[in-house]
C-alpha cells in the first residue's frame, strides 16, 4: 500500500509540475527536459506513468473534471448551478485547474486533443438538463443539446475574458451574471424565483463536497 501511495503522489507531482510548465511556456514550446527538472523526478519515473508529452498535457486536462459528483439536490437546475459556480471557484483556487483550463483554450496547442473537457462538462450539463426537463423545471421549448452547448460555450467566453481582464478574481461574479441572464430563457418562472447563486456558492458546495469526501474516507 506505501508503494502504491508513493506512485500516487510522484504521479501528482509530475502532472503538477507538467501544469507550470505548459502553463508558463505553452503546450508547444514545453518539454519533457522542463517538466524533469520542475517535478524534480527522474525520466524512468515519468515515463512510467506518462509515455509522452501529449499524455502529460492529457492528464492535465483531465483534472478539469475532478469534482462534477455533486451533492443531489430537489432542483436539478440548482445542481446545474452548483456544477457552473463550483467550476469557477476551483479556477479561482486551484493552479492545477487553471493550467488545465489554459491549456484547453491554448490555441497553438497543435495535434493535442483538446476537446475532453468540453465533452465531460457538456455531458455533464446535458444529464443535469435532462433530469431538470423531466422534472418539469423547463420551459417546453428547451432543447437540451442546444440549451448544453450554449451554457458550455458561454462559460468558455466568460472564463477567458475574466481570465484576460483579472486573472480569474472576478470568475464567480460573471458566472453569476452569466447565469442570471441566460437561466430565465430556458427555466420555469417558479423554480427559477427559488434558485441559489450567491457570489461565493461555489466556495460553499464545493466545502460540502469535500467535506463529504473527507467523511467517506474515515
Amino acid at each position: 500500500m506505501a508503494k502504491q501511495d508513493r506512485a500516487i503522489r510522484t504521479r501528482q507531482t509530475i502532472i503538477a509540475a507538467a501544469a507550470r510548465v505548459f502553463e508558463e511556456n505553452g503546450y508547444q514550446a514545453a518539454t519533457i527536459t522542463q517538466i524533469l527538472k520542475e517535478a524534480g523526478v527522474t525520466k524512468g519515473a515519468l515515463y512510467f506513468h506518462f509515455g509522452s508529452k501529449e499524455e502529460l498535457a492529457h492528464g492535465v486536462l483531465a483534472e478539469q473534471g475532478q469534482a462534477w459528483s455533486l451533492p443531489a439536490r430537489p432542483s436539478k437546475v440548482q445542481e446545474l448551478v452548483d456544477a457552473v459556480m463550483v467550476h469557477a471557484h476551483r479556477l479561482q483556487t486551484d493552479p492545477l485547474v487553471r493550467a488545465s483550463v489554459r491549456l484547453t483554450l491554448d490555441p497553438h496547442a497543435y495535434g493535442l486533443d483538446r476537446t475532453g473537457p468540453f465533452r465531460e462538462f457538456g455531458e455533464v450539463c446535458r444529464k443535469i438538463l435532462t433530469a431538470a426537463k423531466d422534472q418539469g423545471e423547463l420551459l417546453p421549448h428547451v432543447d437540451i443539446a442546444e440549451a448544453s452547448d450554449i451554457l458550455v460555450g458561454s462559460f468558455a467566453g466568460v472564463q477567458a475574458m475574466s481570465e484576460t481582464l483579472t486573472n480569474y478574481a472576478d470568475l464567480s461574479e460573471r458566472a453569476r451574471s452569466l447565469l442570471r441572464y441566460l437561466l430565465p430563457a430556458a427555466v420555469v418562472p417558479s423554480v427559477l424565483a427559488a434558485l441559489d447563486y450567491p457570489v461565493d456558492r461555489g466556495a460553499v458546495v464545493f466545502a460540502e463536497i469535500q467535506a463529504f469526501e473527507g467523511a467517506a474516507a474515515e
